[in-house]
């Protein structure tokens, strides 16, 4: 059997962990739907592949990245708003099926905790999701999916909200005003953390597990974007002043921490 690794997925996260990946002298294979970014991918010694999957099949020599590697890296965010959405369980199902005729034996599939909907409190992996938007439906029956197939050994990542060079929320919440939910945690990861994450589970065979993968920092949303938007010099959001009933989300690594491993980059970083 190949001993290569796939990465479904060379974007914001998949390319600097397809790098950090070569960098660990693993044989990389990885996927973009840019012709463009094929060059670049090959540059850093990653064998690069024009792959799309869209809810009717699957664009692409899939069959020729999948016969290179054992191992899947499956990192294809839900696109389910605009002119162009569709449906992201009918993608994975596509995806799914050209794995069972390959040799691909291990499957990292990276998911959200979106699952797990609004709940109050601690969450941990053990929480029953519950998803309440449409991208979380799809992405916890896309889990499911790998999870539940007999012929593959699949760990499950979900990740909250991401953070690292030119992506921060705050950007987004600049200059709004009338927010509601400045006193709910914050549940954020950096770049740097996913990839360590990843690589851990690579690195001490985790597999067939469930990691939520988020920092061990929850400050209020209202304290939080307001300091990071003044580093940046951003006009921070406002936040209505109101008693607020509900207690929020506090999502915990506990599985990741409780394999005595550790985050790197704070949140606040």
């Amino acid at each position: 059997m190949n001993n290569g690794i796939g990465v479904l997925g060379c974007g914001w996260l998949g390319f600097p962990l397809a790098q950090q990946l070569v960098k660990d002298s693993y044989e990389v294979h990885g996927s973009t739907t840019s012709i463009d970014k094929l060059e670049i991918l090959e540059k850093v010694g990653i064998v690069p592949y024009k792959i799309a999957l869209s809810e009717k099949g699957i664009n692409g020599k899939i069959e020729d990245f999948l016969s290179h590697i054992h191992t899947l890296i499956i990192n294809v965010p839900p696109k389910l708003r605009g002119a162009h959405s569709e449906s992201y369980i009918d993608k994975m199902e596509h995806l799914h099926s050209k794995v069972l005729e390959s040799e691909v034996s291990k499957i990292i599939f990276i998911s959200s905790t979106s699952v797990y909907g609004n709940v109050e409190g601690e969450v941990t992996e053990a929480t029953v999701p519950h998803p309440e938007t449409e991208s979380g439906k799809q992405l916890l029956a896309s889990e499911l999916l790998f999870k539940n197939d007999p012929n593959l050994q699949t760990t499950i990542i979900r990740f909250g909200g991401l953070i690292g060079p030119d992506r921060h929320p705050v950007t987004l919440l600049s200059g709004r005003k009338e927010l509601s939910n400045g006193e709910d945690p914050v549940n954020l990861i950096h770049l740097k953390d996913c990839i360590h994450m990843i690589t851990t589970v690579l690195e001490q065979g985790y597999w067939d597990e469930i990691f939520n993968g988020v920092y061990p920092l929850h400050p209020t949303k209202k304290e939080y974007y307001t300091e990071e938007a003044k580093k940046r010099a951003l006009s921070p959001p406002q936040y209505t002043e109101h008693f607020q009933k509900k207690q929020g989300k506090v999502v915990l690594s506990k599985n990741f921490n409780d394999k005595s491993q550790k985050f790197h980059t704070s949140i606040r970083s």
